[in-house]
């Protein structure tokens, strides 16, 4: 097929189908649980989360709570999640910020003692997911046999 000069010559010209922009509205992406704000992921998903791993491994707890206070051992303030179980063995999970990006450090103590030392937690993580945390929160609890014989 041959192609005249004059076909040659005339300016391109978008089509029609590309005259429009896709005026569907484009659905937003949820947010993903570790996006929200701090408080609100740890009270309506961590610590609901903690409860139930800590149930499935027949574990029960008292109290599980967000607060901010003094760290404990160290002192300083944070945000910390602070719990106690059934056998009166006592947790802290400390936030230096309100974000669950910031450093984190865990301590442990017997029924009527005070914790005498404190651990870094997930310090070489870089991305903090829900299960992550509550995986390693029980790995730990785990390794300090309160979730009975390993």
């Amino acid at each position: 097929m041959a192609i005249n000069q004059e076909e040659e010559s005339l300016p391109l010209v978008p089509s029609q189908t590309n005259d429009f922009k896709n005026t569907t509205p484009q659905k937003e992406k949820p947010k993903k649980l570790e996006e929200k704000p701090f408080e609100e992921f740890i009270n309506d998903d961590l610590i609901p989360d903690l409860q139930s791993a800590l149930n499935s491994k027949g574990v029960g707890s008292s109290s599980i709570v967000l607060k901010q206070d003094q760290r404990p051992v160290v002192g300083g303030d944070c945000w910390m999640i602070q719990g106690s179980l059934d056998n009166g063995r006592k947790f802290w999970i400390t936030f230096d910020k309100a974000n669950i990006k910031s450093s984190k450090n865990i301590a442990l103590s017997e029924s009527q003692s005070e914790p005498s030392l404190l651990e870094s937690f997930l310090i070489d993580e870089k991305k903090i997911t829900l299960k992550l945390i509550t995986s390693r929160f029980i790995q730990r609890l785990n390794g300090q046999k309160w979730l009975g014989n390993n």
